[in-house]
């Protein structure tokens, strides 16, 4: 069996010890003078071998305590040497402290169990105060190493958990932290999205068929729309632009668009879609319209806007219906415009619309689709269709 490398602080105490240790025996200070093996150089075997045990007490410490307890025993029987005692009991210290958890939770007991035996047998054997002290001297150089290992292995093991558990909190906070950013990140290119984008396909189109013909009275009218879109659109990004610089602040929020403001919505989008030949209807079948919680109010609002300017930038002429229901505990939007080629101007089409769409209706765990689907006369028209909850409280929903 190949020993792991020692580590250079071991060799460096290994040395100490063994350097201490030859000082002592120089200079002819043993333990004791009366031992069974009488020469003086019969010292140096155990201290040479605990000095290797203390080289190998942290990369073998299973290994370097069995050799320093036969090293401690052989000793016994020589004249000593207080240098071989001292490393003993660093070697018992060192295994609990650097051995597995199984051999530190073993040696204390064992420790403790020969102790106790040591005392036992003296105290049996010569019956006077002499085998107590004894086995208090064999209870400094084996339990007590033992019980300071196990305490400082225990504050040590506390001290990792406890970084650990910091490590992991913080992780987890960077984690929502980075959630939290990308959520915000999402709501903001919706809401940037669905403000801008009906006026900016409303600019596109109408420029598009201002500079396509050549007649004074559709280039007034287009000028016209392109200027009333550009104030609206400019309007809206201010408001934007306000809400995410007040954020924090203790201002009042900016009234978000309710459900009551979609007769100016279809209003205003029909205005833009006449070049187009595109004919707007509002078909509100709820009886009585009550307030609905606010992310519903905002999600359907912002449905019905996109719907319109897709159908304000794809649709082919023709009419555009949009739909609202309730029925209990959820609201139902449907909007169906003609599917097919169209000759006039269109704006080109990034997909980010469906997709916003999609996410507000995820948000309040809703049923979202959108395609094309055939009408009641067998023609193609594209149909977007909404549900939302309505059943669930705002604090449940945010």
């Amino acid at each position: 069996m190949t020993l792991p490398r020692p580590h250079r602080i071991d060799l460096f105490i290994a040395a100490v010890g063994l350097v201490g240790g030859l000082v002592l025996w120089s200079f002819g200070l043993f333990v004791t003078g009366d031992r069974l093996i009488g020469p003086r150089w019969a010292t140096l075997i155990p201290l040479a071998v605990m000095a290797t045990t203390e080289a190998l007490r942290r990369a073998a410490p299973q290994t370097a305590l069995t050799l320093a307890t036969v090293a401690i025993v052989g000793d016994q029987f020589t004249n000593g040497n207080l240098a071989t005692v001292l490393m003993f009991t660093d070697v018992v210290y060192a295994a609990v402290v650097y051995g597995t958890p199984s051999q530190a939770r073993r040696i204390p007991y064992t420790m403790g169990l020969i102790t106790v035996t040591v005392t036992v047998v003296f105290l049996v054997w010569w019956q006077n105060a002499i085998g107590l002290l004894v086995g208090v001297i064999t209870g400094m150089l084996c339990f007590l190493p033992a019980i300071t290992g196990a305490i400082v292995r225990n504050h040590r093991e506390a001290a990792d958990s406890a970084r650990l558990r910091a490590e992991q909190t913080a992780l987890l906070a960077e984690m929502d932290r980075t959630q939290a950013v990308v959520a915000e990140r999402s709501r903001m290119a919706r809401e940037l999205h669905d403000m801008v984008a009906n006026h900016l396909s409303a600019i596109a189109i109408h420029s598009t068929a201002a500079l396509s013909l050549d007649e004074p009275a559709t280039t007034r009218q287009a000028l016209t729309v392109i200027r009333e879109n550009s104030v609206a659109g400019l309007a809206e990004m201010r408001r934007l632009i306000g809400l995410l610089r007040d954020s924090g602040a203790d201002t009042e929020p900016a009234a978000a668009p309710t459900l009551a403001g979609l007769d100016a919505l279809v209003a205003q989008s029909a205005a833009n879609a006449e070049p187009s030949g595109l004919v707007l209807v509002l078909d509100d079948t709820r009886r009585s319209p009550s307030a609905l919680p606010a992310p519903v109010e905002l999600a359907a609002y912002r449905i019905v806007q996109e719907s319109l300017t897709n159908a304000l930038k794809h649709a082919a002429p023709g009419e555009v219906r949009v739909s609202l229901g309730q029925d209990p505990g959820a609201l139902w939007i449907r909007v169906t415009s003609p599917y097919g080629e169209r000759s006039g101007p269109t704006a080109p089409g990034s997909g980010a619309g469906l997709v916003g769409m999609r996410e507000r209706v995820a948000l309040l765990d809703g049923v979202f689709e959108a395609g094309p689907v055939p009408d009641d006369r067998g023609r193609k028209t594209w149909r977007v269709r909404a549900e939302l909850p309505v059943g669930a409280s705002d604090e449940e929903r945010t």
